[in-house]
């Protein structure tokens, strides 16, 4: 508890740092250093959302893994250590920049099982049906976490599997003392797991949270992971684990299958690449709508000096939100899995598309959203967790992973101890009907058998001349897009080091609902003024993030070296979790 305190006092002097820098005129230099130092690393970094999972990936690349090596460690660690969003039976994308030059990126996302229909979440009457795609076995998309890691494993990686799973075994089956983050966490899904026995066995105490302090065994998922760590995928798709899954959906009226566990397999694609200020950006293709989006927006706003105008200046943020407001159209309208729809990928990437929004865009008003169609000019046809990873041989790995909500259903296959995903809501459940997120989606993302569900994850890595410079990514639903885009604009065009950029205050507009959400502290009350006088509308901030960001080179991007550093990593103080390590 004394380190918990400890940890919270430093956020908020560096919150409070960070208001003084940045409403406080003539600052003499180095003065707007307001955040803590960025952790440092000679011969490489981890950053995650469970410092346990770090230390894990740090071991690895002490023990001469590479940064695959590690991520394939963490990801199962976290599957243990924080099972709000680390899994074993959910899905995401990792995004790599290899040491010889080569960028590649694994979509081991969920899949709607084969028995999935267009409508299997409205009434009879076409009315969205309350938590049917959040809380139900009906939720379940076909997980793919497992085939993901082990497909990076024995493509990219150079270590046992063996040996990799075995810490996350050992936190299973020792358990782990939980702190007041972790009991904070569990205590959000305590009335559902009450609902669910196998849930309620694994994380309640008697039917309530437990206390900090406590230790959290986990048995069951000990013994899955050892099935995994034998058999590789077979010991999660097939055999026992395999059977529970499938009985664990059919024992309530659910529709997964044997036949979908057998038939999942990973892609792996060609990522969204994009230019901005003289930095190539690598990010995640169609089913993600990240990387399209992201790159749709630093087009828009290569166009203006961001630098020049300056960080937090009323002007600059309106540019940012107008470049928000026309790519979540975009995003929300035509992207898709690349295996039912054609996503306009070259043309929402495009600069010269960029170049007609920015004709569109009134320096001095706000556009209204319902203003703005898909198929008009310009517009021609939370929870996660993420990781980020980078070693001395230039590997670079960038992961986000998810259950959906925290802990998904919180729903467990019995005997397994593997929490089940609700993916599901990702998909348009019904064209116009806001989802778990609040995004108005279209049809390009309606549920069908076997299809992928549209995803904002958007795990990132910016390069200079075929070498990583800056490794980012977050949770946060529909907000991943927007806050990987503050992390690169933070450190290209405002100059901050990694841990500035990641503290920095944070703004986001995904077209509908027509407002912008704020975080305390983003908008002076001039600023605040200057804007609302162009017509902007401004809500509350929505949940905190957990950005996790590594610069690799110095301290600052084109900054000069650190003595023997080269890795720089930022944990995110928001959610008062996690931790930056390097070695």
């Amino acid at each position: 508890m004394g380190a918990l305190k400890v940890c919270r006092e430093q956020v908020c002097l560096r919150w409070l740092a960070l208001l003084v820098a940045c409403t406080v005129p003539g600052l003499p230099p180095g003065a707007e250093a307001a955040s803590a130092t960025p952790v440092a690393g000679r011969n490489g970094m981890v950053v995650t959302a469970q410092q346990l999972a770090t230390r894990v990936g740090v071991d690895v690349l002490k023990r001469g893994g590479n940064a695959i090596d590690a991520a394939v460690a963490v990801g199962y660690a976290l599957a243990v250590v924080y099972p709000a969003a680390g899994n074993l039976g959910g899905g995401g994308f990792m995004t790599l920049q290899l040491a010889d030059g080569r960028r590649t990126f694994l979509d081991f996302r969920e899949k709607a099982p084969l028995a999935a229909s267009r409508d299997m979440f409205l009434d009879r009457d076409g009315t969205v049906v309350k938590d049917l795609s959040t809380g139900s076995v009906l939720a379940v998309g076909v997980p793919g976490t497992v085939a993901g890691l082990e497909y990076a494993r024995t493509r990219y990686g150079t270590q046992a599997r063996a040996d990799l799973i075995a810490p996350a075994i050992a936190f299973a089956e020792q358990g782990f003392v939980l702190d007041q983050g972790d009991v904070d966490m569990l205590s959000l899904a305590a009335a559902d797991f009450r609902k669910h026995p196998a849930a309620a066995d694994i994380f309640l105490d008697q039917g309530r949270p437990p206390t900090a302090g406590s230790r959290l065994v986990q048995a069951d998922l000990a013994a899955s992971l050892r099935e995994i760590a034998a058999h590789g995928t077979d010991g999660f798709y097939k055999g026992r684990v395999g059977r529970a899954l499938v009985e664990a959906s059919q024992a309530q009226a659910g529709i997964l299958s044997q036949a979908d566990l057998d038939r999942y397999a990973v892609r792996e694609l060609a990522p969204i690449e994009c230019d901005y200020r003289g930095y190539h950006v690598v990010s995640a293709p169609p089913p993600s709508s990240g990387g399209v989006a992201l790159c749709e927006m630093l087009n828009i706003l290569d166009g203006y000096p961001l630098a020049q105008l300056g960080f937090g200046s009323a002007q600059a943020i309106h540019y940012e939100i107008e470049a928000m407001r026309h790519a979540y159209i975009d995003r929300n309208t035509y992207l898709g899995d690349p295996d039912f729809v054609r996503n306009p990928i070259e043309r929402l990437t495009d600069k010269a598309y960029a170049a007609g929004i920015r004709a569109a865009i009134d320096p001095s008003k706000a556009g209204v959203s319902s203003a703005l169609r898909p198929g008009e000019p310009p517009h021609e046809g939370s929870n996660t967790t993420h990781y980020s990873i980078a070693d001395s041989a230039g590997n670079a790995v960038s992961v986000t992973y998810t259950l959906n909500e925290w802990f998904g259903t919180r729903i467990v296959a019995a005997g397994t101890g593997i929490l089940l995903n609700n993916e599901m809501d990702d998909f348009t459940v019904k064209a116009g009907v806001p989802n778990l997120y609040g995004l108005v989606q279209g049809e390009a993302n309606a549920i069908a058998p076997g299809k992928t569900p549209l995803s904002s994850m958007s795990p990132t890595i910016v390069t200079r001349e075929d070498k990583p410079v800056l490794v980012t990514g977050t949770p946060g639903g529909s907000r991943i897009i927007t806050v990987v885009l503050h992390s690169i604009l933070n450190v290209v065009d405002y100059g901050m080091n990694v841990q500035e950029a990641a503290d920095a205050p944070r703004i986001h507009n995904q077209w509908l609902p027509d407002l912008t959400n704020v975080e305390r502290f983003a908008l002076s009350p001039d600023t605040r003024r200057l804007l609302e006088a162009m017509g902007h509308r401004f809500g509350p901030p929505q949940p905190a993030n957990h950005l996790a960001a590594i610069l690799i080179g110095a301290p600052t991007l084109g900054g000069k070296p650190a003595g023997a550093d080269r890795f720089f990593g930022a944990n995110d103080p928001r959610r008062g979790t996690g931790l930056a390590l390097g070695y």
